[in-house]
């Protein structure tokens, strides 16, 4: 007991060692020559080997310099993350982003617009009964303010006054 409380506890996690990214070029224990390689190696090593091989006229005075950095270029980007994910799976993200409909998604399909369609409608005007009166609300009366209301002011409530002089509709 006193020998374990002088010790320091130690605990290692493994969960790094369990993931393995994704290589090519190891078949068994025969490896690619500087391999295994990771497929973003693999995409700059191709694409930069068609460069060079294309543009050998304009880099040809230089030497071997260009060569040197598409080989750091290939070293460079052996462990690659954008955003902790491998750059392929980023830029199948940016697809499945630009994919994307512009108004986005509800339940999984694509948000629309709904289809136009024209409404119709019709109002009636009724006149009012002769127990109906228009008073303002107990709140809103001031002091010193006139007791007989201002004459309307849109052409419906003049034609509702003069409805209601002529005692309804003619």
């Amino acid at each position: 007991m006193s020998a374990a409380a002088g010790q320091a506890r130690v605990a290692r996690v493994y969960t790094s060692a369990r993931r393995h990214p994704w290589v090519l070029g190891k078949l068994g224990d025969w490896t690619l020559p500087f391999g295994p390689y990771t497929p973003a190696q693999l995409v700059v090593m191709a694409g930069g080997a068609m460069v060079l091989i294309k543009t050998f006229s304009w880099w040809s005075w230089l030497g071997p310099l260009p060569v040197a950095g598409w080989g750091l270029a290939i070293w460079a980007v052996r462990g690659a993350k954008i955003g902790g994910r491998s750059p392929f799976a980023a830029a199948m993200g940016w697809l499945a982003l630009a994919a994307l409909h512009p108004a986005g998604r509800i339940g999984g399909r694509a948000a629309r617009d709904r289809r136009p369609r024209l409404l119709t409608g019709a109002f009636v005007i009724e006149a009012a009964t002769a127990g109906t009166a228009f008073t303002a609300p107990a709140g809103r009366a001031r002091q010193g303010a006139p007791a007989q209301r201002p004459g309307p002011v849109s052409g419906l409530a003049q034609l509702l006054q003069q409805t209601d002089a002529a005692g309804g509709w003619a």
